[in-house]
């Protein structure tokens, strides 16, 4: 799975011009002038919203305690207070978003997504998904994204980027930045550790958040085998490494047996796909409290490709996905929701709290993949996943109990980001 190709920028970007290209390909330059600023005006983030949630039915995914008639009182884009409306002091000044009939949970979190435009980004959003983790796009579009977010947190999700693959073959992303042209010439492509340590480092001068890697071929292209490994233990180790000097963690795109185990092993913090991750290796992923993002959302909709090669893929590879799920889960493997959504297509990430249901968790820590346990992934356990004080005012109203029918999670009725409607 992972990422459709995009058109490369111009040839006139240079690293110093490298962010506003990439905003220009994300589109950031068109919503910045719709809102009254010119394209290449600097803009300070957006105040932060002000809202009361009046009404609904509040789930703490963290307790599992439901509380009826609540209120949700946001302040300056944050958690003011949360509760039920005889504990709660409402301002008498602030708008109010009538959510009385529906449930109420914090915003959701998609912890695998590729958002390379901001009608993608858009679509995330009114999905539901107010935090994402990138899994890498074409030409740093996500780092532009992300600052779109900062600065218009109703256009798009909350991002951690990933910046461009780690991978042996780069492809049109060698015209990401000038430093990654000299990797062109290289006769087996980005193999050797120097190669390996200088992708990583032109990703961490770009500003990206965390490292994205492969250790085998795509599932999503009929011509490519995903069991087969593309980088050793040694070869991943490196990135690992690199990418810890910056401060930074490594996901890393995964199928075989081996691959998976050799990831694991190499210290990456997050395991993606992991179809034929064995035993052995889930509880080593325990052990090292290695997190499992299965998207079961990308493997299902596999089976309904036209090409027969990949629909055959999809309907052996998702049971075997949904069982290795299930065995994480009852090992304590921490799991979290991602929607490998790219190329346009965007899928609420209440398909994959609904799928991770089906292979085998309760609806409450299903939902947990999508709020508290993505939010500690992406290392904001103190930001987002609950509606408590001090919290993002990030939150989803919802046309029914998800605790009964998670379907409802895939279709809001309302999506609040840092206090603002979108």
């Amino acid at each position: 799975m992972c990422l459709a190709s995009t058109p490369p920028p111009s040839n006139r970007i240079t690293r110093r011009g490298g962010l506003a290209g990439a905003a220009v390909l994300a589109g950031t330059a068109g919503v910045l002038s719709t809102a009254g600023h010119a394209a290449a005006a600097p803009r300070e983030p957006a105040a932060a919203g002000d809202l009361v949630i009046d009404g609904g039915t509040l789930l703490d995914p963290a307790t599992g305690e439901v509380t009826e008639d609540a209120v949700v009182v946001i302040r300056a884009g944050k958690v003011h207070g949360a509760g039920p409306r005889g504990k709660m002091r409402v301002p008498a000044d602030v708008s109010r978003l009538d959510a009385h009939g529906g449930w109420v949970l914090p915003g959701l979190v998609d912890a695998h997504i590729h958002l390379s435009t901001v009608a993608e980004a858009r679509r995330a959003l009114a999905g539901g998904a107010t935090t994402a983790r990138s899994g890498s796009t074409t030409f740093y579009q996500d780092i532009a994204v992300r600052e779109l977010a900062r600065r218009l947190p109703d256009q798009a999700p909350r991002l951690v980027a990933a910046g461009v693959f780690v991978t042996p073959h780069l492809g049109d992303s060698v015209l990401a930045d000038p430093e990654l042209a000299p990797l062109a010439v290289l006769p087996d492509g980005v193999r050797s550790a120097e190669a390996l340590r200088h992708v990583v480092g032109v990703n961490l001068a770009r500003g990206a958040d965390v490292i994205k890697t492969r250790v085998n071929e795509r599932a999503g292209l009929p011509d490519q085998d995903p069991l087969t490994q593309v980088y050793s233990h040694a070869q991943l180790a490196e990135i690992v490494a690199a990418a810890r000097r910056g401060g930074k963690g490594v996901l890393c795109h995964s199928y075989s047996e081996k691959g998976c185990d050799d990831a694991v092993r190499a210290g990456i913090r997050s395991l993606e796909h992991g179809v034929f991750v064995g035993e052995r290796t889930l509880h080593e992923m325990r052990r090292r409290q290695t997190w499992f993002t299965p998207t079961l959302t990308a493997i299902a909709g596999l089976a309904d490709d036209p090409d027969p090669v990949l629909a055959e893929r999809g309907r052996t590879y998702l049971p075997i996905l949904k069982q290795a799920v299930r065995a994480a889960h009852e090992l304590g493997v921490p799991l979290a929701a991602g929607t490998d959504s790219s190329g346009g297509e965007v899928t609420p990430v209440g398909r994959e709290v609904a799928l991770m249901h089906a292979a085998g968790l309760t609806p409450l820590d299903a939902i947990r993949t999508a709020t508290t346990g993505a939010a500690r992934l992406l290392g904001l356990a103190s930001t987002v996943g609950r509606l408590a004080p001090g919290h993002a005012g990030d939150a989803v109203v919802l046309p029914g109990d998800p605790l009964a029918d998670l379907s409802v999670l895939t279709r809001p009725t309302h999506v609040v980001r840092s206090g603002r409607l979108r």
